[in-house]
């Protein structure tokens, strides 16, 4: 039962990675904003290696810091 429950975690964090790194490349900003937010997401992408439910939590607030505007670098 746990591994289901773990699967279903890694197939939703990939997904969310993969609209993460489709809404990065749409944005309209300075190619050096889009690197940093593209390290951000590849970092991401490395911990979830090794610790998916925290993969999961940075995830979901990079996502929230995009949704809100808060890409610029300096804004953490």
């Amino acid at each position: 039962m746990e591994r289901d429950s773990q699967l279903e975690l890694y197939a939703a964090v990939a997904a969310q990675l993969k609209e993460a790194h489709t809404t990065v490349r749409a944005l309209q900003v300075p190619e050096g904003v889009r690197m940093a937010l593209t390290r951000k997401l590849l970092v991401i992408t490395a911990a979830a290696k090794h610790d998916l439910a925290d993969a999961a939590r940075r995830l979901e607030r990079f996502t929230d810091d995009l949704d809100e505007g808060r890409f610029l670098e300096g804004d953490r």
